[in-house]
């Protein structure tokens, strides 16, 4: 989804940024290391879910998910920020050759947080419900 939305975007503002969208080597670089960042984003989520639910399996999924995210809240947007800030400073101070590359990157890293935490974890959470009323269907059968 992350791939998308920043193709989606280089595809609607191709013509109109002052500077190259192609679809090169470069693009494809960027969307691979959005990949990565998000993916590496999601784990550490599920993670600190995983950790969650065996420290606290008493308490509802929905105050252990809570917990989760929120323990992980910090570590995200600090890694995310400063990411950000790094590839922000190259994008304005960099040449016009890199600024493509770097505007995808700009793109993923913002979508790729904001998946991980308000995408992924409601993900998590809808399959672990789906799971409990098959097995209640179970236990009734």
């Amino acid at each position: 989804h992350d791939v998308l939305i920043v193709l989606g975007l280089y595809s609607l503002l191709y013509g109109i940024m002052p500077f190259s969208l192609e679809i090169d080597q470069a693009f494809i670089a960027a969307i691979l290391t959005v990949v990565g960042y998000s993916i590496n984003d999601t784990v550490v989520v599920y993670d600190r879910i995983r950790e969650w639910r065996k420290l606290y399996p008493k308490r509802e999924p929905i105050d252990v998910f809570n917990g989760a995210i929120n323990s992980t809240l910090s570590r995200t947007f600090n890694t995310s920020m400063t990411t950000f800030l790094v590839v922000l400073i190259i994008f304005l101070f960099g040449g016009v050759v890199i600024k493509g590359f770097v505007f995808a990157l700009l793109i993923g890293i913002f979508v790729g947080t904001y998946s991980s935490v308000f995408v992924a974890a409601p993900v998590a959470f809808d399959f672990l419900r789906i799971e409990e009323k098959r097995r209640e269907r179970k236990m009734q059968k």
